[in-house]
């Protein structure tokens, strides 16, 4: 079933819900390991599944403010209220991503290109992914330990082939930076995909534990 017939038998009046939690795990200066996990429901409750989502990937840093990742992910989808365990469809997905950082004043500045080579089903397709997050602290100068910060990102995807809009989605949220390992995010995400706009209540665990080597 496509996204935008399942918006539709939903009614868009429906609240989704993501729980989500990412983790790079930093292993010399050079190299580090993304971890995904995303729990999709249809409603805000989070007792019907739309979606599982399972992403890792090993990260290159080209320097500070640069990074380069090629990964996997495994996406599995259900419909809305099917009566059935197992998912609808399943999708196989290999990923290129170079992620950009800056900063203007407070406002940190993140561009994120990503490239997607997906086999859904059995049907293979391409698509191309740009998001710009931007991220300013409310209680201090830049986000460290006890930064209250606000997110912001719109993302926009692309197909290769038939139809080329494929979706867009707006999200902001309110965050806070426990240490330099750990942040949560409390945030809302709206979804335009064709004709169909849906909202989610997301949740966001950040955990990026640093296994370098430290000098004695």
């Amino acid at each position: 079933m496509s996204s935008g017939s399942l918006f539709a038998q939903q009614g868009q009046d429906v609240v989704g819900n993501w729980l989500m939690y990412f983790g790079t795990n930093r292993l010399s200066d050079d190299w580090s390991i993304h971890s995904e996990i995303q729990y999709r429901n249809h409603t805000i409750e989070p007792v019907n599944i739309e979606q599982l989502l399972l992403r890792t990937g090993l990260n290159y840093h080209l320097a500070k403010n640069a990074t380069l990742t090629m990964g996997y992910g495994y996406i599995a989808s259900h419909d809305f209220e099917s009566e059935q365990t197992a998912p609808e469809s399943t999708e196989h997905r290999i990923f290129q991503q170079l992620i950009l950082t800056n900063l203007v004043g407070r406002l940190k500045f993140e561009h994120r290109y990503r490239l997607e080579q997906r086999w859904v089903n059995d049907d293979y397709r391409n698509r191309i992914r740009y998001r710009l997050m931007v991220f300013l602290p409310l209680n201090k100068p830049t986000i460290t330990t006890g930064t209250v910060f606000l997110g912001v990102y719109d993302e926009i995807f692309m197909n290769t082939e038939k139809v080329f809009f494929d979706r867009n989605r707006l999200y902001g949220a309110l965050g806070y930076q426990f240490n330099k390992s750990t942040q949560l995010q409390l945030g809302y995400l709206r979804q335009r995909v064709n004709n169909f706009g849906k909202n989610y209540l997301q949740v966001g665990l950040v955990f990026n534990p640093d296994f370098r080597k430290k000098e004695s």
